[in-house]
């Protein structure tokens, strides 16, 4: 089981993102791992298995095409959202590790199974694969801060999984804004009016991809963009989703 991703001590962290130790969990260092992670602590993950057909906020109760208050008042500018997990612990732990400490051997085992995710969902309805892969841009002075962009990483990965291609260069982010935490919905949409900006054609099918989806309004703001350049069909792919 997940023994507190906060209380490793220094030297575990060493050593599970070490090349050499491949095999051990990143939960709780047991050397039985798959991808990153033993069955116990796979089965720790929290399963978004309820949620929003459009914007895939979890729900309490069993939600087969049932759409949440929020897209019942106001339609989102995407057709459909595959987000596997709740952003909770450790899947919330896991991320931040990931995102902002660049522990990528935390983010494996999260995208191996994200990929698997979307094999599942995608072999029955071949034919509502995206066309491209959208990760959601960064500014660069962000991303050498942090040394990546995240979303761009995951995209790749499910990229070269599911044989899609990323195209990274399609928008880009043109302007800095106040930062998203502590924002509700319509602050966070006003926050981000006017942040992004097409650079080339955009296919008709595409999927935006991203670490998190919180509110929601970075998404929709990104698929409005992408909507008025010509996209026809647009998903949001990411890890995890916040409960409301």
């Amino acid at each position: 089981m997940i023994k507190g991703l906060n209380r490793l001590s220094t030297l575990k962290s060493i050593m599970v993102n070490s090349g050499n130790t491949k095999g051990l969990c990143v939960g709780c260092l047991s050397t039985s791992a798959f991808n990153g992670l033993c069955n116990f602590c796979q089965a720790d993950l929290p399963v978004n298995r309820w949620h929003c057909h459009c914007c895939a906020l979890p729900l309490a109760h069993s939600s087969d095409r049932h759409l949440c208050g929020d897209c019942l008042k106001s339609s989102p500018p995407f057709d459909r959202s595959l987000i596997p997990w709740r952003y909770q612990y450790p899947v919330d732990s896991m991320i931040s590790r990931y995102k902002y400490n660049g522990q990528r051997k935390f983010a494996r085992p999260l995208i191996a199974g994200f990929a698997d995710y979307l094999e599942s969902t995608f072999q029955d309805c071949s034919d509502s694969k995206p066309d491209t892969l959208i990760p959601s841009p960064m500014l660069p002075a962000r991303r050498r801060e942090r040394g990546f962009n995240q979303a761009r990483d995951i995209a790749e990965s499910l990229g070269l999984a599911l044989n899609i291609p990323v195209g990274s260069d399609i928008v880009r982010r043109v302007c800095k804004v106040q930062a998203q935490r502590g924002l509700d919905r319509e602050a966070r949409l006003a926050n981000m009016r006017g942040v992004f900006e097409v650079c080339k054609a955009v296919p008709e099918r595409v999927a935006i991809v991203d670490d998190v989806v919180t509110t929601g309004a970075t998404v929709r703001v990104l698929a409005s963009v992408l909507r008025e350049a010509g996209a026809q069909e647009i998903q949001v792919w990411a890890l995890a989703r916040t409960p409301g």
